[in-house]
């Protein structure tokens, strides 16, 4: 079967049908070291030309440098993608966090420059990057509820945030999905947040399925990788954690396919309402991930997976300590 064949997921009771997996862009604009904006564009084509239709960006991606890339990109192809929008992160000109920003003024400020960016008129998912702490998040929610009734935003999504943030949420607006890291050794949401999802028909797309590129055994580039100070790829932890990478390519390579295959398509095997969020940032990273969806895996495969790799084999948080901190989603 064909990648083209596939049948489409639904993001939850009330959003859109998408392509079972989504290009995430943030590493087009120089998060994991240095980027080629020809190959970044050519690569968003191959998406498209393949299916893909979820293009899931930041505006802080960059500094607006991944919206601009997408826009320029987008101008012929608009009508055939759903652009899929985070918001709030504030950043210093040298790259710094500042931490989140979610007031409703900020919310129609950050989306009006996304828009231009993006040079757009609507924004087809539209969230909050995290939660900020001193929002309530009804009122962050109703601001982005009045952009839809605008026209200028068509559903709402949220990130990284836990079970009594999402029903709070889902209580002034239905929200279409839930972006959340999720992989074979980031599995928290399965306790506590994946059956609020279940119970109130909300989607998921989920990123970092690959762990960051640590599963496909990718090393963090000597300049401008921010992947250099993440717990998971640092000192005793990494080298602890490419023994699991080993593991899981051995398993992969006994099925004829590679690592980020068999990883991915155990995210898509876990739960039918899941989108995986594929940082491709060339087409041949992206053409690898496409090939997941013809691995399709039984359930007792996915449970032998699972023992096999068990996520507290892992080494190390999936952020630092003080990030793990101020994830909604952790508490």
């Amino acid at each position: 079967m064909t990648t083209a064949a596939r049948p489409v997921r639904k993001l939850g009771a009330t959003g859109p049908e998408v392509f079972p997996i989504a290009l995430g862009c943030m590493g087009m604009s120089g998060m994991y070291g240095s980027t080629d904006n020809s190959e970044s564009t050519a690569t968003l084509y191959a998406a498209i030309d393949a299916g893909v239709n979820l293009i899931d960006t930041g505006d802080f991606y960059g500094m607006g440098h991944n919206e601009m890339l997408i826009g320029r990109a987008l101008r012929i192809e608009r009508d055939e993608v759903l652009l899929s929008v985070k918001f709030g992160a504030q950043r210093a000109p040298n790259g710094a966090w500042l931490g989140y920003d979610a007031r409703p003024a900020a919310v129609k400020t950050a989306l009006a420059y996304s828009l231009r960016r993006l040079d757009v008129d609507h924004i087809d998912i539209y969230r909050p990057a995290r939660l900020d702490p001193h929002v309530p998040i009804e009122d962050t929610i109703g601001a982005i509820a009045e952009m839809v009734q605008a026209g200028y935003v068509r559903y709402i999504g949220l990130s990284e945030v836990g079970p009594e943030t999402i029903r709070r949420a889902a209580a002034v607006h239905p929200i279409v999905d839930l972006q959340i890291e999720y992989a074979l050794v980031s599995r928290g949401p399965e306790e506590k947040i994946f059956p609020v999802l279940k119970e109130l028909g909300i989607g998921i797309t989920a990123y970092a399925v690959l762990s960051r590129g640590l599963l496909s055994a990718s090393q963090p580039a000597q300049k401008g990788d921010f992947r250099a100070n993440m717990p998971r790829f640092s000192g005793e932890n990494l080298a602890r954690n490419q023994q699991l990478v080993e593991r899981l390519r051995e398993i992969a390579s006994a099925r004829g396919i590679t690592q980020v295959q068999l990883a991915l398509a155990w995210a898509l095997a876990k739960n039918p309402s899941l989108v995986p969020v594929v940082g491709a940032r060339t087409r041949v990273q992206l053409a690898e991930s496409l090939g997941a969806l013809n691995v399709n895996l039984t359930a007792e495969e996915v449970a032998e997976l699972e023992a096999a790799v068990p996520p507290d084999a892992v080494a190390g948080s999936r952020y630092d300590p003080e990030q793990m901190k101020v994830l909604d989603s952790e508490k």
